[in-house]
């Protein structure tokens, strides 16, 4: 027994994928079922994966594959006298079929875990907030996430306030890559490595700030950029 919103939910996908060959979109499913935060279709999602309903597809994104259909679901209606689920889409001037097929092969969803201080060190990387889509080309081999970045420490690396950094997860790093460094357990931080002699510096891509020195037991490598995402508003 579905719910009003995993049936809604399921059948919007189900439609979708029938129409344009690929899964709708977090946005797009907040929109149609009205709610207000994506985290709501996380939840719904999950419930549909468990209850049978739905197949998530490994790294791919927007990849969902509907297994079945609710019993009472029809071609006109869901059961119970309610009205036909018709999604509010907002047709674009792309091609459909190029479009679908660079959603559903040449990218994978990422988690974004959060914000990384490309400044001052803030607060240690927290659990997944939301997910984005990435080209497969920035990827290569093994895990990556996503994080935001706050602050202007990297501009000259061409790293601003507001962009999202793409992470390949490593505790290795040479001498010149950027990373994500966890500074004595507490705080995390986006910055060029260097390691000189026994000691490792952590160094900004702007002159406003200082390049600071740690023992190698203070810094922990969690990550090194591979890709940068920026969005124009």
């Amino acid at each position: 027994m579905l719910t009003r919103k995993q049936h809604e939910l399921l059948m919007f996908i189900h439609e979708r994928i029938k129409e344009t060959g690929v899964s709708p979109s977090f946005d797009e499913m907040k929109e149609a079922l009205d709610l207000a935060s994506k985290s709501g279709i996380h939840r719904l999602i999950t419930a549909l994966e468990e209850r049978g309903f739905l197949r998530r597809l490994a790294h791919r994104a927007r990849a969902l594959e509907v297994v079945r259909l609710p019993d009472q679901a029809t071609a006109s209606a869901p059961a119970g006298g309610r009205k036909a689920f018709h999604p509010r889409v907002i047709e674009g001037s792309a091609p459909a079929a190029p479009v679908a097929s660079l959603l559903a092969n040449d990218v994978r969803e990422l988690s974004i875990l959060g914000k990384i201080a490309a400044g001052t060190p803030i607060e240690a990387i927290q659990h997944e907030r939301d997910r984005m889509p990435v080209p497969e080309s920035l990827l290569g081999a093994g895990d990556h996430f996503v994080l935001e970045v706050q602050g202007d420490s990297m501009i000259e690396a061409g790293i601003f306030d507001g962009d999202y950094v793409v992470i390949k997860r490593t505790d290795n790093a040479n001498n010149g890559d950027i990373v994500v460094a966890l500074v004595m357990q507490e705080e995390a931080t986006l910055k060029r490595l260097r390691r000189k002699g026994g000691a490792i510096a952590l160094e900004p891509a702007n002159k406003a700030y200082e390049t600071r020195i740690y023992g190698p037991d203070q810094v922990e490598v969690q990550g090194k950029l591979v890709g940068l995402i920026r969005r124009y508003q």
